[in-house]
């Protein structure tokens, strides 16, 4: 039987040709729309809010972290030494000047009070007796039945029995007091602080330290300032040129009650570099406490012809702080251009801008990630909504 040879045909099929017109195709559609999206892209302007800067006039201050302490603070120590009876005030509670704050053990005292008392009687006793002995020989001298000697004797007697009277009421008086120091009292009116010992306990004279009172109203705050602050300040500072101190409280809030300058350090610290200064506040509601960490503001003047931008709108470079602004180029298009400032501090949410604009200047505040030197832009006001897109003519083209 003969073999049969099929001959495979090199000519493609139907549905081949087909396939290969429907991925052409599609590539086709899908270039014309990159090239049409191109141009598109391409010939936008970049949108962005700006500002019009006027000149205006700002306080002149800085700000340092500062912290609370108490007008007078000192250490309740007993001046006598015994068994502590009792607590006489609620730790931390406030306590006015002469209020008994511990009660020590008084008998003590007491007694030797009383043997003062009785030597004082004794020898009061004594001067009596001298002053008749010395009267009655005064006598028996003039009659000469006596000698100049006796008689000088008996004087003597009464001086010395005189000035051992003043002992006696001297150690009379030194009981009395000794006495009166069983009751710890407070030395000024402010605020206590915790038992340090408990009740029962042996305490020792003007060593043990019992607690502490702090005068808070008024209340001091202390701070210090560098030399670029002071700088921007005018310089040394002190209580005339200072115009007024505030506090920023940690929540943000400033406190009511401005403060006055009461110290300054005529020298800055070698150490630190910095001046060391103190306020002085009053506190009559006691919302502040020695201690606290607060911030304070201080203002030396007022400095006019500055502009205040948002913090946002302030970038940094290698050169210092700059700005872009909206500006036109030589062909008149509204292009971003840099311009570089000098700053001086923050006032609020705003930087003080002491050189590099000038009235008018349109400041860019936003897509300034977006924004590149000399890139045209679309400048619409700050916190209103953008214009439609305009195209970029000289790259549509």
């Amino acid at each position: 039987m003969p073999t049969l040879f099929l001959k495979q045909s090199n000519k493609p099929s139907y549905s081949h040709f087909l396939m290969i017109c429907v991925i052409t195709s599609l590539g086709l559609v899908a270039c014309g729309k990159k090239e049409e999206g191109a141009p598109q892209g391409a010939g936008m302007i970049m949108p962005v809010s700006v500002i019009s800067v006027k000149s205006t006039s700002v306080p002149i201050t800085a700000e340092a972290v500062a912290q609370t302490e108490g007008a007078k603070e000192v250490e309740i120590r007993p001046r006598v030494g015994g068994i502590l009876l009792k607590r006489m005030y609620d730790e931390g509670s406030s306590v006015k000047a002469g209020q008994t704050m511990f009660l020590i053990d008084p008998v003590p005292y007491q007694i030797a009070l009383q043997q003062a008392k009785a030597l004082y009687a004794a020898q009061q006793a004594r001067v009596e007796q001298a002053t008749r002995e010395e009267s009655r020989l005064h006598g028996l001298l003039a009659s000469q039945s006596i000698s100049q000697r006796e008689y000088d004797n008996a004087t003597s007697d009464k001086a010395t029995s005189v000035a051992n009277l003043q002992q006696a009421l001297a150690n009379v008086r030194e009981a009395e007091l000794n006495l009166s120091y069983t009751n710890v009292t407070s030395p000024l009116t402010g605020v206590s602080g915790r038992f340090q010992f408990s009740e029962g306990a042996l305490i020792a004279a003007n060593t043990s330290l019992l607690t502490t009172v702090s005068q808070i109203s008024p209340i001091w705050v202390r701070f210090s300032l560098s030399d670029s602050e002071l700088k921007l300040l005018g310089g040394h500072l002190t209580e005339k040129n200072v115009k007024e101190v505030s506090l920023v409280l940690p929540d943000g809030a400033e406190y009511k009650q401005k403060g006055v300058l009461n110290f300054s350090a005529s020298q800055i610290d070698p150490k630190l570099g910095t001046q060391q200064l103190r306020a002085t506040f009053e506190n009559n509601d006691h919302q502040l406490l020695p201690g606290q960490f607060v911030r304070a503001r201080i203002t030396t003047g007022i400095r006019n012809g500055v502009f205040l931008i948002p913090q946002t709108s302030v970038l940094t470079g290698d050169q210092g702080k700059f700005v872009f602004v909206a500006d036109k180029d030589k062909e008149g298009k509204i292009v971003a251009a840099i311009r570089p400032i000098k700053e001086g501090g923050w006032l609020g949410n705003d930087w003080v801008v002491l050189e590099g604009l000038k009235e008018g200047d349109q400041v860019i505040a936003d897509n300034l990630i977006k924004v590149r030197p000399g890139a045209p832009v679309s400048p619409h006001p700050f916190g209103t909504a953008p214009a439609t897109p305009a195209p970029n003519p000289a790259k549509a083209k």
